[in-house]
């Protein structure tokens, strides 16, 4: 469903919509309305409603995991639409349904819904099979999927470090340069590495005081 949301982007673009979005907002899409979803929207007032509800099944058909390719490939045959239409079209009703799908019922009433769904222009019909999807019997396996399809970022597994300092360089006999070596593992399976993060300048003083003490110290012990 990626490259079908990527096509549809470029399609957008087509249409006269960039990717930040027409300037309608501020309902359940957010403050600006996805690129993809305000050219769907545009796209479905040519289309019939036979045609629709066959690509809205294959949209919630994609939401639920499922593999789309050979309904895909039956709508494109049976109908007149391109593939870039379908393309726009796929994916912008998929992202239109993800996004409501993330809001709890307790919160998202079905009438903020509609009329979030009139301000984008989309037939009335239309808007009683979106609401049937997002409010009806469907939506609890619909739901479940789109919350797993959330973009999460990696979480840190595992974190190592440890302070070095350089006692002496080429151009100082006695630098005392303090720094730390990070190994940072995450959940999805990369490492990163961080060197030579350095103090400021009133650590390295701080260090050097310290250090001239234990030196003292240690004498006084012997």
């Amino acid at each position: 469903m990626a490259a079908a949301a990527a096509a549809g982007k470029a399609a957008a673009a087509v249409y006269g919509h960039g990717e930040s979005g027409g300037g309608r907002g501020g309902g359940f899409l957010g403050p600006r309305v996805p690129a993809e979803v305000e050219a769907m929207a545009r796209g479905v007032q040519d289309v019939g409603q036979e045609t629709f509800r066959r690509l809205l099944k294959v949209t919630v058909n994609a939401l639920e995991g499922k593999d789309c390719k050979e309904s895909v490939k039956l709508i494109a045959e049976s109908t007149n639409l391109s593939e870039e239409q379908l393309a726009f079209l796929i994916s912008g009703m998929y992202t239109l349904l993800r996004e409501a799908l993330r809001l709890p019922l307790s919160t998202f009433k079905q009438e903020v819904f509609k009329e979030d769904l009139k301000e984008l222009r989309i037939p009335e019909d239309f808007i009683v099979d979106f609401c049937s999807i997002v409010f009806g019997n469907r939506r609890p396996a619909s739901e479940g999927t789109a919350l797993m399809q959330r973009s999460r970022l990696p979480s840190v597994q595992d974190l190592k470090w440890r302070v070095d300092v350089a006692i002496s360089t080429s151009s100082l006999a006695r630098a005392l340069q303090p720094s730390i070596l990070m190994m940072m593992k995450l959940s999805d399976g990369t490492a990163h590495r961080f060197e030579e993060i350095k103090f400021t300048p009133l650590w390295t003083v701080q260090l050097r005081v310290s250090h001239t003490l234990c030196l003292r110290s240690s004498m006084e012990l012997k």
